[in-house]
């Protein structure tokens, strides 16, 4: 069973953001809307390396989904593991392509041998 594991979800706007994201810290996030019966369907899934509200809050009015979920990292190691792990189970439709690695790693994704 697939889990994002997230605190959420919650409007994408900045002062959500700013009440529910209350760290600077790496992290993970989806953004996506919530079904008729109350399910959050994932439309996009990302990280930030260094702080979480920063990227959520790059994302207020320039897409389509309107909540987020959202969870801190203990390292930005751990943000891009989760996030190639996110990428993986939801297949989120507006993720065009495999979550990049950051610049000047050789950090492996957890399920794949994209890197390889």
């Amino acid at each position: 069973m697939r889990f994002l594991r997230m605190e959420g979800p919650y409007k994408l706007d900045s002062d959500t953001i700013n009440t529910k994201v209350s760290l600077t810290s790496p992290g993970n996030y989806a953004l996506g809307k919530e079904s008729e019966e109350g399910k959050f369907l994932v439309g996009l899934v990302g990280r930030s390396d260094s702080d979480i509200r920063d990227s959520l809050a790059s994302w207020v009015g320039k897409t389509k989904w309107p909540h987020f979920k959202f969870s801190y990292a203990a390292s930005a190691k751990a943000a891009f593991e989760k996030e190639c792990d996110n990428y993986h189970d939801f297949d989120p439709p507006d993720n065009f392509t495999h979550p990049e690695r950051p610049q000047d790693t050789n950090w492996q994704c957890p399920r794949c041998k994209i890197f390889g």
